[in-house]
């Protein structure tokens, strides 16, 4: 029990490792997206995930929650717009998207997340940029697009948008915020903030499902929907989410944002190990050119 106490307080402090873990699990959580397609609707998918957190999250600091409860309180309204966007809309048009758009174009429209989180930093809080840091978003962006294409610049002329890609975007607009919103979060403890996160995830996500039974496009889990629901709520949801909160409130949301170009990378590799598909040369270049931008960009 020690053991695993040492190795928690080491990782605790350690940013990029959590970042990097963080981003691994939002990978499989790209896989797992597209995996569902038919196994579960896209709305039950969003809110059962939500029911798992707080189902776990309940017995372990739901007493914390209450006692620190007046420190929330006076900021209700941001912990409602940061729940609601940075958890329900992101993956309810996240899981929305992948039943009209391909995986090609979900994994470059999620390049734009540390793009959109460099520009509101500089924007809304005044944050000075380096050229080394706007090259490391450079080279970054190169090696997801080099993934996301499988190296064949030809796929670039044939994409098109479409209602999954608005979608998607949008999603991603909503994860920026949400990310830079960590910046000035109440002050309580990362996992007391995340369990009224994920209180209030839950709440939001029952209107669109509400939304989604009335038009008679609701899908209870098939045996394979519930193993997928069983992943993303304890991983993409849950531990995740907390890694991600310490790795923004250790090294802040611009540089913590960077690592988000690391997730089509993982989410190409994780293709190759889960479903059988090939490993290329283009996915060892993509994620060299990843992981030295972000060195780059972490230099100073």
């Amino acid at each position: 029990m020690k053991i695993l106490q040492s190795l928690w307080t080491g990782l605790w402090g350690q940013a990029y490792l959590l970042l990097i873990l963080t981003t691994l699990m939002w990978g499989g959580n790209a896989i797992a997206g597209r995996l569902a397609v038919g196994e579960v609707s896209p709305m039950l998918l969003t809110c059962i995930r939500w029911i798992i957190v707080v189902a776990i999250l309940g017995p372990l600091v739901g007493r914390q929650v209450v006692s620190e409860w007046a420190k929330i309180r006076p900021r209700w309204l941001y912990t409602i717009l940061m729940g609601a966007s940075g958890f329900t809309a992101f993956n309810a048009l996240f899981y929305a998207a992948a039943y009209h758009t391909s995986a090609v174009n979900l994994t470059i429209f999620q390049g734009a997340i540390p793009v959109l989180v460099l520009i509101g930093t500089i924007l809304f809080f005044g944050a000075r940029v380096i050229p080394l840091q706007v090259l490391g978003m450079i080279v970054t962006i190169l090696g997801v697009v080099l993934v996301s294409v499988k190296a064949d610049w030809e796929v670039l002329k044939t994409l098109s948008l479409n209602i999954g890609d608005v979608w998607m975007l949008v999603a991603c607009v909503f994860y920026a915020g949400y990310t830079l919103g960590l910046r000035r979060r109440p002050p309580v403890s990362g996992l007391v903030f995340f369990a009224a996160l994920a209180g209030v995830a839950f709440l939001t996500s029952l209107p669109p499902l509400a939304v989604e039974i009335a038009q008679g496009a609701a899908q209870w889990p098939t045996g394979k929907g519930w193993l997928i629901l069983l992943y993303i709520g304890l991983f993409p949801s849950l531990l995740s989410q907390i890694f991600f909160i310490r790795g923004v409130e250790l090294i802040g949301p611009a540089r913590a944002g960077l690592f988000v170009n690391l997730v089509p990378v993982f989410g190409a590799l994780l293709a190759v190990l889960l479903l059988g598909e090939p490993f290329a040369f283009y996915h060892a270049l993509g994620l060299f050119l990843v992981l030295g931008g972000i060195w780059l960009a972490e230099r100073k």
